[in-house]
């Protein structure tokens, strides 16, 4: 007798539930949001939008901006995070980490894992420079022109090339995010070995224009890159040298110390 074949969970998906998430997700880059925007951003009607903005309200998870008629998260999406960060275990074991890679070297500190060939970025600690790079907690950017990203990829499984063929526009090649964006992907390949044989990643103002970066995989049991941990810095306190003789040693211990954590065997 033939097995029925399992449904992908795709087809139980409620859709009024995707269309209030997806809701949600509009506000991780804008920190308020009007109904006509909202609308046009999720293709859906006016009126669909304002009833979900009031049933949101109402649950406390979306609130109306003071003196406007926009609208921005609600204090329970913060409950959730606070809840999420108390019982994720990989965020409780990272915090102190970071805490202690921004006081160590004054600059800012990431912790960050990969989705969907993005690098969202869990947690972060602000560094005590009075010119620091600012934090990006919740904001996902492209794996292959940040340092996270790249220390994610170095150390990722066998489906990376397929991963950067999906990233790849019709003309072959990568999004170029600034003039330094390794846009080539044999070039990007070829960075990526370089990741694994030292053992981090840097973003030499490929993301972000007078921003560089350094950063290093977190190692699951079996080895798999599972997170990276990251130090940010303006271009002009961090050149190369600096990066690689000061704060490359500082992540990448920091980032062995949570991979200890986490079962990666002892050297």
């Amino acid at each position: 007798m033939t097995k029925p074949s399992k449904r992908p969970k795709s087809d139980y998906a409620i859709q009024t539930v995707t269309n209030a998430l997806s809701l949600l997700e509009a506000f991780q880059d804008e920190e308020e949001l009007g109904v006509s925007e909202l609308s046009r951003r999720l293709g859906l009607h006016k009126n669909n939008v304002f009833r979900l903005l009031a049933t949101l309200e109402e649950r406390g998870y979306v609130e109306q901006a003071p003196r406007s008629d926009r609208y921005m998260l609600g204090a329970r999406c913060l409950e959730f995070s606070q809840a999420l960060a108390r019982r994720h275990g990989l965020l409780r074991l990272a915090r102190p980490l970071l805490r202690e890679l921004g006081r160590r070297t004054a600059e800012s500190a990431h912790l960050g894992v990969l989705r969907d060939l993005e690098v969202v970025h869990l947690d972060g600690e602000l560094g005590d420079g009075l010119v620091k790079a600012c934090l990006r907690v919740g904001q996902r950017l492209p794996v292959h022109c940040t340092a996270l990203g790249k220390a994610l990829l170095a150390f990722s499984d066998d489906g990376l090339r397929q991963a950067l063929d999906r990233m790849r526009g019709a003309d072959g090649r990568l999004e170029e995010r600034t003039r330094a964006t390794l846009v080539d992907r044999e070039k990007l390949l070829e960075d990526l070995n370089t990741v694994r044989l030292r053992g981090f990643s840097l973003d030499l103002e490929e993301c972000e224009s007078g921003l560089r970066c350094v950063a290093a995989p977190v190692l699951d049991a079996e080895g798999r890159g599972v997170a990276a941990l990251s130090l940010s810095a303006p271009a002009f306190r961090a050149d190369p040298e600096t990066l690689e003789s000061r704060l490359a040693p500082e992540v990448m211990a920091a980032a062995e110390r949570l991979s200890r954590s986490l079962g990666y065997p002892a050297a």
